[in-house]
């Protein structure tokens, strides 16, 4: 130990394992605080959606996004080009 490490900051490692720890709190809330009935959703509107045109599986996308305080369900449906058939049941 020298004279002068008085001088030198003091390392905090708990408050480092805190910030570190928010940070992954904060990831994982981000990528899995979507709720579980997305996909349950997303395959009842792909159904009623090929009820009337012949859409792939990908083209059905449902996600959660934040808009200031609130959720927003925000569905992408990407239609065939014109002339499709609808699917057949």
């Amino acid at each position: 130990m020298s004279i002068f490490d008085f001088l030198k900051p003091k390392k905090n490692t708990a408050a480092t394992a805190k910030n570190r720890l928010q940070i992954i709190i904060a990831q994982e809330r981000s990528t899995s605080g979507a709720p579980d009935y997305l996909p349950l959703m997303r395959r009842e509107i792909l159904e009623v959606i090929r009820k009337y045109v012949n859409v792939d599986a990908e083209a059905v996308k449902v996600d959660v996004v934040k808009d200031g305080e609130h959720d927003v369900l925000d569905i992408s449906v990407s239609l065939p080009e014109r002339g499709a058939a609808p699917a057949s049941e």
